[in-house]
């Protein structure tokens, strides 16, 4: 039988980065934890996200470590990669590149920071899903 639940490998967790584009990023300030939502791009070995001014980009300007996760679910599978490291604002310079990522904001507000997190940790699982409530759920 096989196991419910899988440990990814780093390549896995990389291809599963590469394939989406939306995920969580957890970040400290002020005493607070604070979890939302970005899209991103990756890019030599960074994920790479825009943000405005406010708390996000003050806690990246202080330093320190960042977390970031995404999950990708199926009907039978669900996968989710947890990504650890420093985020950093890429210079004006570095930054220009990134427009050549699939990467603009998905609400309208302007976004001039652009943001890499280079990962120094990295972990995926993959799970198989039972859910045996969907049967139990009206068909359409």
């Amino acid at each position: 039988m096989p196991t419910d639940v899988a440990s990814l490998t780093r390549e896995e967790c990389w291809e599963l980065l590469q394939r989406e584009e939306f995920g969580r990023l957890a970040y400290g300030l002020d005493g607070e934890t604070y979890i939302v939502p970005i899209n991103y791009a990756v890019d030599e070995g960074r994920l790479v996200f825009r943000t405005a001014e406010g708390s996000k980009l003050s806690a990246i300007l202080r330093g320190g470590t960042v977390a970031f996760e995404i999950d990708d679910i199926g009907p039978e599978w669900a996968s989710s990669v947890i990504v650890r490291g420093p985020a950093v604002e890429l210079s004006e310079e570095e930054a220009r590149w990134a427009d050549q990522l699939r990467l603009r904001p998905w609400i309208r507000s302007e976004k001039q920071h652009v943001v890499a997190i280079t990962p120094t940790e990295m972990s995926g699982l993959r799970y198989r899903l039972h859910r045996p409530w969907r049967s139990m759920m009206p068909q359409p």
